[in-house]
């Protein structure tokens, strides 16, 4: 055992972690951590605003597959990150956020930036800790990796008091954390996995609808395997998207709000939906109680309390996606279950047609560009091998519709939320993550404005973050919810009043291009992504495009307006 302080105890920790990325912004409290840090391999990215912190910590956790860190000082240094962790447990992201504290001796006292950052953010952390105790902060951290990282992963917070972070104390590396009173259920029940099978012998129209939890449970491979060898038709929220191939002939598109016009009849008609790693909730399902009306559901889950919370449940699987979907492809093979393209060809058929009769479509005419081509010249330039994170907004819709994802943690969104100035910091996080990657952040010109600081970021760190702004000078979504239910009455959206994005991409010294005319664009993307640093391209797009298909707030799935 050997005697160090806080600080000291803080980087062992997180080398003992695997740690290799902090992203954070210093302040008086945190000093000493800081200080510890740069005596350590560890590399430190410094944004320029907390927020930014946590989303990059975000985007970091889900390009790489672990758990992303932020390290910010007290006061409003920790208030800055509640937009990035509540967007991280929304979407069931690990990250840990480390936050600084005025000394315990003045908590209470209102002292010079002091915040109750843990009251705060109890309601969008997995879970949180003020450290009170040098003695317990070895512990404290390993828990929050463990937490961060195991069940329905999520953001934790640790609370660091100064004087814990200067006080002494004996330390040595600590063993394998247990929890008594916390043990996820990552092994499903085989008696609900027969009754599953037995639904799915039984069904005609059946369908697969995947989400996030089967990235995070990295469980990709075992839901194609199961999706294909039933022949079965997959669609997959936002979150979801990656999960599956997107150019796989079983593939439906996204459903929901903005979903295709396959996926949402195919939920509507079918008489079998197992959802597996998703939350069901109100962009998916619309009007509840017209959600799959013919449909027995099985629902695969890591999370209890999320089964039967907004759809009645037939099977109720309380499992880690891949454990469950191994099982299933196991009791498959033993059982000898399997569908053929001609025993599923009437469904198939049925969903053919209506891909075939209500595509995704837009019209590209010489005269303005449509932000839908934009998408597709980026994805057939990419070659579809790019992490694309998005802001939110129209902008996130048409990624979601014309960028055809392949693999999973190629699609970085914030879901949940809808955290407007997510993309831009959580690109910075991908770029980290995966150096060797093209990371392009589709932004529109409202969002990109919430932390377009953090070209500062990437221009001091030699990231090679591009940003495709999609630019209608308006506030985008909003504006087409006034477009279509408000007489056209554009309340508060109107952003003809913008930089010029370009010029402000320089003046941080980045590239910045423009693009007005459609013959422009791919020229634009082609020069931003082959160039070797951080790059602005800004498209002038039509002003008032939709994003469509959309269902009405209230409305069926079904019942959608269409281009």
């Amino acid at each position: 055992m050997k005697t160090l302080t806080g600080a000291q105890i803080i980087t062992e920790v997180l080398k003992e972690e695997g740690v290799d990325t902090v992203f954070g912004y210093p302040g008086g409290v945190v000093i000493d951590v800081f200080d510890e840090l740069y005596k350590t391999d560890i590399k430190h990215i410094l944004v320029r605003h907390e927020q930014a912190a946590a989303h990059a910590a975000d985007g970091y956790a889900r390009a790489k597959g672990s758990v992303g860190v932020c390290l910010v000082t007290s006061g409003p240094g920790a208030t800055n990150t509640v937009s990035g962790i509540a967007s991280a447990y929304l979407d069931s992201i690990p990250i840990v956020v480390m936050t600084g504290q005025v000394p315990t001796p003045l908590i209470g006292n209102d002292a010079f930036q002091e915040v109750d950052i843990v009251g705060i953010t109890r309601p969008c952390t997995k879970h949180n800790y003020l450290v009170k105790s040098t003695d317990d902060l070895a512990r404290v951290l390993k828990e929050a990796f463990h937490v961060a990282r195991s069940g329905r992963p999520g953001p934790v917070l640790v609370d660091l008091p100064k004087d814990v972070s200067q006080g002494k104390t004996k330390y040595k590396p600590l063993p394998e954390i247990r929890m008594p009173a916390y043990n996820p259920t990552y092994k499903p029940n085989m008696k609900q996995l027969q009754k599953a099978i037995e639904l799915i012998k039984g069904s005609e129209r059946p369908v697969i609808f995947s989400g996030g939890g089967v990235i995070l449970s990295k469980a990709s491979r075992e839901l194609t395997q199961f999706a294909r060898k039933l022949n079965m038709p997959v669609t997959a929220s936002l979150m979801g998207l990656g999960g599956f191939p997107g150019t796989d002939p079983l593939w439906l598109g996204m459903p929901g709000m903005h979903g295709t016009y396959r996926a949402n009849m195919s939920i509507g008609a079918c008489d079998l939906l197992i959802g597996i790693g998703v939350r069901f909730d109100d962009r998916v399902t619309g009007k509840l109680d017209t959600f799959a009306p013919h449909a027995k559901i099985i629902h695969v889950d890591i999370d209890p309390t999320s089964i039967s919370k907004n759809v009645p449940v037939a099977v109720p699987i309380v499992a880690d996606c891949k454990m469950a979907l191994r099982a299933l492809n196991r009791l498959l093979t033993e059982k000898k279950v399997k569908f053929t393209k001609k025993s599923r060809k009437p469904w198939l058929q049925r969903i053919e047609t209506w891909k075939e009769t209500t595509p995704l479509r837009y019209e590209q005419k010489d005269d303005v560009i449509k932000p839908q081509y934009v998408i597709e010249k980026l994805y057939e330039l990419t070659k579809g091998k790019a992490i694309i994170t998005t802001e939110v907004g129209q902008n996130q819709m048409w990624a979601a519709q014309y960028y055809h994802f392949e693999r999973p943690n190629c699609f970085i969104t914030s879901g949940g939320l809808g955290c407007m100035g997510f993309g831009f910091p959580a690109a910075v996080g991908a770029q980290v993550a995966c150096p060797d990657k093209v990371v392009v952040d589709v932004a529109g010109d409202g969002s990109i404005q919430m932390n377009i600081q953090e070209l500062a970021t990437v221009v001091q760190y030699q990231l090679p973050v591009k940003v495709v702004i999609l630019n209608n000078r308006y506030l985008g979504m909003v504006r087409q919810w006034q477009q279509l239910f408000y007489e056209r009455r554009y309340a508060a959206t109107d952003l003809e009043c913008a930089p010029d994005f370009a010029r402000v991409a320089e003046a941080y010294g980045a590239l910045g291009l423009k693009a007005t005319k459609p013959s422009e664009v791919e020229a634009v993307l082609k020069q931003g992504l082959e160039s070797p640093g951080p790059a602005f391209m800004d498209f002038w797009v039509a002003r008032e495009e939709c994003v469509y298909p959309m269902v009405p707030a209230g409305a069926a799935i079904t019942d959608m307006l269409l281009a």
